[in-house]
């Protein structure tokens, strides 16, 4: 049992079963108990492994990709770079030292971080050193600065708290977070149904929303359409919206029940794109995309990277180049932390662009004109 446990088990005593949307932002962003809060969760020791810690080649080519946002924008004298949940800074290194060969553009950058946790803060902190003289962390989006902005999100919006709904003889009903005769949390149904959610389904199924994802996007579509710029967003999701029941927890590298350990193991739900791009189109923005990371990465150039590290790498570097390249864009599976096996990223993962109308279809998403979900 975790510290948490307690916590939630007086809520439900003193207000009611919460709803799974409130449970993740307690499990994930406690302040003191918070699985984002005090530790290190990602590579080979942690419980799970991003594409900026499996290769460089990752964060250089965002970096490539913000350089030429820039220029369509006019290259403008000042502009924010933000990442939001920059991980370790790994991404961001990687992007900075891509940055610098294109001329003007390291000079013009304000870096700003978007990062709640204390823990990965520590860590950005230490891993981007070189560059704290134009770096500023915030908490949320609404402590940005105004002017152009470039934002780069890469597994975010997987882990912002989202509810389920599951159909019913009477309607959609949300499920909630109970406690059983033992102490221990337990999944039920609020007793009403839903009356806003009219749409046709199998008895049982499931209906994920993410009203947080959704609010964020919103958000940062609205300043892009307002003071000019461009977003991408990477994630592991869905193109359609749609009956889906993706909620998963991960604890070394290995699924875990999602009640069982609260604030120990990370709790997600796969990205619903077409979600984010009604919402970036409803705030005016124009949406590229989604489409699939093998498809954006090779767009940008990867295999052409990979060709050039290859150049100057020995026998164990240029296999591990070809690995990392396998994970990032393959679409079948591969050995993992232990030798577990485990999707590559190249057709789970998906892509979405969000900018001004001007700009038109951003890179990395020309051969595959956007879609309308």
């Amino acid at each position: 049992m975790t510290a948490l446990v307690d916590e939630i088990r007086q809520i439900i005593a003193s207000e009611g079963p919460m709803s799974l949307e409130r449970y993740m932002a307690i499990a994930l962003t406690h302040p003191e108990h918070g699985y984002y809060m005090n530790r290190d969760p990602f590579g080979a020791e942690g419980d799970f492994t991003t594409a900026p810690e499996i290769s460089q080649m990752f964060g250089e080519l965002l970096g490539l990709w913000a350089a030429e946002v820039w220029f369509r924008l006019g290259a403008p004298e000042r502009i924010n770079l933000v990442e939001l949940g920059p991980g370790r800074g790994t991404l961001m290194l990687d992007a900075l030292r891509a940055a610098r060969v294109v001329s003007g553009l390291h000079d013009a950058l304000d870096v700003h971080l978007i990062e709640a946790s204390p823990a990965l803060r520590n860590m950005q902190n230490e891993k981007l050193a070189e560059y704290l003289d134009m770096i500023q962390w915030h908490d949320s989006i609404e402590h940005l600065p105004e002017g152009p902005i470039i934002v780069i999100a890469n597994e975010f919006f997987d882990a912002l708290p989202a509810c389920q709904y599951v159909k019913a003889e009477d309607g959609w009903h949300e499920r909630m977070i109970g406690e059983d005769g033992d102490g221990k949390l337990h999944f039920g149904l609020a007793p009403d149904p839903q009356p806003l959610i009219q749409a046709r389904a199998k008895k049982g199924t499931v209906l994920e929303v993410s009203f947080a994802a959704h609010d964020t996007m919103r958000t940062l579509a609205s300043r892009i359409v307002e003071q000019t710029g461009a977003l991408v967003a990477i994630d592991y999701g869905h193109m359609a919206t749609g009956p889906s029941e993706t909620l998963q927890a991960i604890r070394k590298h290995a699924m875990t029940d999602p009640l069982a350990e609260p604030g120990e193991a990370d709790i997600t739900m796969h990205v619903d794109f077409a979600h984010l791009a009604r919402a970036a189109r409803a705030a005016g923005a124009e949406v590229s995309g989604p489409i699939i990371q093998a498809d954006f990465l090779m767009s940008l150039g990867l295999f052409e990277r990979a060709a050039g590290l290859k150049k100057n790498a020995d026998v164990r570097q240029a296999m591990e180049i070809d690995r990392s390249l396998l994970r990032l864009v393959g679409t079948g599976q591969e050995k993992g932390a232990g030798d577990k096996l485990v999707p590559s990223m190249g057709a789970l993962f998906k892509v979405i662009g969000v900018s001004t109308a001007d700009l038109g279809i951003l890179p990395g998403f020309e051969s595959k004109p956007g879609q309308t979900p």
